[in-house]
């Protein structure tokens, strides 16, 4: 970790209370950042907080529907306070809904919008507000997808979604890079998260092929390249995007039938 030293920086996890969130915050702490949670669920949050805590960084926990732009509005400040000062932002909310495209309701693709792509307006624009009006460099880091690139059969509303968040990557790296903001992004394939596990065990989410289930990744696999995109190590990375797959999309693996 000596190389991706992050020791005195202020760090915000969004999203950050289980699976990719939690292991991205614990995995920024070991770098040597003070870590901030925000989560939905308060007792995930404070959960998370207590493990940044128990490493000896400076934490707190945070608990805000994101999806709401008024809910946003304080966060950052608050995490600013509760970190000692507020370098990075990682937004990983998110969650897919299974319909095809002939079917899906417009309250399904409504809610799929909200909590998929919205938010990242929010969070983002309240940091880079903050970073501005302090004169600050800041790094952004979100969580998309490999749907928000390819073909997202039955969970259309989720790929458009996740590709309007690439897009966002791209315009935002573009309009803050003059402010020392940078912005990017890691795309995850199918990640062994304990929602995920318990969703394939209920049938509820699609099960990856079993040839290929060797290639997923672990929630610390995506804690990885988010550490590494955050740090000194990618001060010229922006607007960028990371797959972190297996090498899933090179051989276009989804067996959804």
């Amino acid at each position: 970790m000596s190389i991706l030293d992050l020791s005195g920086r202020g760090a915000l996890v969004v999203g950050g209370g289980q699976g990719m969130g939690r292991a991205t915050a614990l995995l920024l702490a070991e770098a040597g950042a003070n870590v901030v949670i925000l989560d939905a669920e308060t007792e995930r949050a404070e959960s998370v907080a207590a493990e940044v805590e128990a490493l000896g960084r400076k934490s707190g926990a945070l608990s805000a529907d994101v999806t709401q732009a008024e809910a946003v509005e304080g966060v950052i400040a608050a995490a600013e306070q509760a970190s000692g000062g507020l370098d990075i932002v990682v937004n990983i909310v998110g969650g897919a809904s299974w319909a095809p495209l002939l079917t899906v309701d417009e309250e399904t693709w409504e809610r799929d919008f909200a909590v998929n792509l919205k938010h990242h307006l929010y969070v983002g624009r309240s940091a880079a507000r903050n970073w501005i009006d302090h004169d600050r460099p800041g790094s952004l880091c979100v969580v998309a997808s490999v749907s928000g690139m390819f073909s997202a059969a039955r969970h259309g509303a989720y790929g458009a979604a996740k590709a309007g968040v690439l897009s966002f990557v791209r315009t935002a790296s573009e309009e803050w890079w003059p402010h020392g903001i940078r912005v990017n992004a890691v795309v995850p394939g199918a990640v062994r998260t304990p929602r995920m596990e318990a969703e394939w065990a209920a049938g509820t989410t699609p099960r990856p092929a079993d040839d290929l289930m060797g290639r997923l990744a672990d929630p610390e696999d995506i804690g990885g390249a988010i550490s590494f995109l955050v740090s000194d190590l990618a001060k010229k990375v922006t607007g960028q995007t990371i797959v972190v797959d297996g090498g899933w999309t090179t051989r276009f693996p989804y067996s959804l039938t």
